[in-house]
């Protein structure tokens, strides 16, 4: 099991600048290289302040300057927002400039919003046809010259300048949720990535059984990785109210993620309400005490047996979500916990010798 942090420059007000929320990303990265992990997640999200990332590459270019070892993540960019020469060549600058340690995650995207501003308001659920072209054209372009006349798309022969460091290409990431996104990602060599939302652990298995079929179905394919994304946080075990601010911190989340998803309603400035609490009397899943349960909150020893549950799942990477509307202090002290308790418990053991 690898673990790995999914992070963004997270404002929910003006009293904090946007320099300080780099600021905040660059100490929960440094701190998650220092503490093991494998690799830095960052997405894309246009005009929202709650996740402020118009594009990953610049910040993860920064990021390459101040590591050495941790792996850095696109994930996952927008299809529709993008042309393949851009992919390709953005990604492998970015291989270039981390020495090999670049990764690459692919989405249809989500957000009707973004569509409305960046597609001319091209619904969102169109979105998968771009994704299932780009990722092909895109690892031709890193093979060599190559010419492109599809659906979206249509341009000579072009290649990607600079070629990316790894060989054969740096690692693909779909983000998946029902089987034909698995069965893509899988007959297309790239690893899935799956978040079960505020959904409860049977979400998870449910994944997990979705990318199971999709693997069994092409025989011919190695097994690609499998990571759930889950927001996260640890809070020490003496206290046993610790799970209520992070669940309630989750749940504004979610309301601000609905208000967004809903797009009924015009931001000011960046900024937009979550939803009022009432519209989610019917819908439990978004009460603090369901997300106690379904969120990954909760003491080092409730997160350890959850993780190996994940992992007799078959799952091989485990993103800490960080975004969830606390301090920095607080999540800075969730990531402290995580690894000095959670990340030891899925290190190998030495093999003991025989007496």
């Amino acid at each position: 099991m690898r673990f790995s942090l999914f992070v963004h420059m997270e404002r929910w007000d003006e009293t904090v600048s946007h320099r300080e929320c780099f600021e905040n990303l660059t100490e929960l990265t440094l701190i998650a290289e220092a503490g093991g992990f494998s690799t830095v997640w960052i997405g894309e999200h246009h005009s929202m302040e709650y996740t402020i990332s118009p594009s990953p590459m610049p910040q993860l270019a920064y990021l390459a300057a101040r590591t050495s070892k941790i792996r850095l993540g696109a994930g996952t960019i927008i299809a529709p927002f993008w042309n393949p020469l851009r992919v390709a060549g953005e990604c492998a600058l970015l291989d270039v400039i981390s020495n090999g340690r670049m990764e690459v995650g692919l989405a249809r995207g989500a957000y009707q919003f973004e569509f409305d501003r960046l597609m001319d308001g091209m619904p969102a659920v169109d979105g998968g046809k771009h994704l299932r072209e780009l990722v092909p054209a895109v690892r031709a372009l890193w093979e060599g010259d190559y010419a492109h006349d599809g659906e979206v798309w249509k341009f000579p022969t072009s290649t990607s300048v600079p070629k990316p460091i790894q060989k054969p290409t740096p690692p693909m990431w779909i983000a998946a949720r029902d089987i034909s996104s698995h069965e893509f990602a899988v007959a297309n060599g790239c690893n899935v990535m799956v978040t079960p939302l505020m959904k409860g652990d049977e979400e998870v298995e449910d994944l997990a059984r979705k990318f199971d079929t999709a693997v069994e179905n092409n025989p011919g394919v190695a097994r690609p990785d499998l990571m759930v994304l889950r927001h996260t946080h640890v809070h020490a075990a003496d206290d046993p109210e610790g799970w209520r601010r992070p669940a309630e911190g989750i749940n504004k989340f979610y309301r601000t993620f609905d208000a967004w998803f809903g797009n009924k309603s015009a931001p000011v400035n960046g900024f937009l309400e979550p939803s009022p609490e009432e519209k989610f009397a019917d819908h439990p899943e978004f009460t603090p005490e369901s997300l106690h349960r379904t969120a990954m909150i909760g003491t080092p020893e409730e997160v350890i047996e959850r993780i190996r549950h994940y992992e007799s799942l078959g799952v091989t990477e485990f993103s800490l979500w960080s975004d969830n509307s606390l301090t920095h202090e607080e999540k800075k002290r969730s990531l402290e916990l995580f690894i000095e308790h959670v990340v030891p418990a899925f290190q190998e053991q030495p093999a003991v010798a025989a007496q």
